[in-house]
């Protein structure tokens, strides 16, 4: 399911569902966790193999003991980095589909909204594509310099 983007499931689902905030949410939600879940696992089960891993299991340590002091703390800066990128990646999807006309109702203020609403006097009025674009820039930029922030303030490796 994590092959196909999510653009598609999200059209399919306003398209067969119809298109509010709920029914968005839902959706984003229930396709957006698919592939942080993906890379979480491949890093446990990159981490687990590790020298210093089996050389507790075979002393005795426990499995949670392991997970929690040796796997756990390399975990929690990917999904930092992860959880503050999925809030521009999930505004870009609002706002595709919004501008398509499949996303939130007319009444509902939206970026895509007020970009469909604006299509026909881009070509006199250019500075209404130009704000828009500026106001998911700095979203964008901004959660990715707080998520590589709080990332690095996270990672074990930094704390040497």
């Amino acid at each position: 399911m994590s092959n196909v983007p999510n653009i598609i499931y999200m059209t399919l689902i306003a398209l067969m569902i119809g298109n509010s905030f709920l029914i968005m949410a839902a959706a984003l939600t229930a396709f957006g966790w698919l592939s942080m879940a993906r890379q979480t696992r491949n890093l446990v089960i990159m981490y687990r193999d590790r020298e210093y891993n089996l050389a507790s299991r075979c002393l005795g340590t426990k499995g949670s003991h392991i997970l929690t002091t040796n796997i756990l703390p390399y975990l929690v800066s990917m999904i930092v980095l992860n959880t503050a990128m999925s809030v521009p990646k999930t505004i870009g999807i609002e706002t595709t589909l919004s501008y398509l006309g499949l996303g939130l109702d007319i009444n509902t203020p939206s970026l895509g909204i007020l970009l469909r609403n604006a299509r026909s006097y881009f070509v006199q009025y250019p500075y209404l594509l130009i704000f828009p674009a500026v106001i998911v820039s700095i979203i964008t930029i901004t959660f990715y310099l707080a998520g590589n922030s709080f990332s690095d303030a996270c990672d074990p490796k930094n704390h040497v």
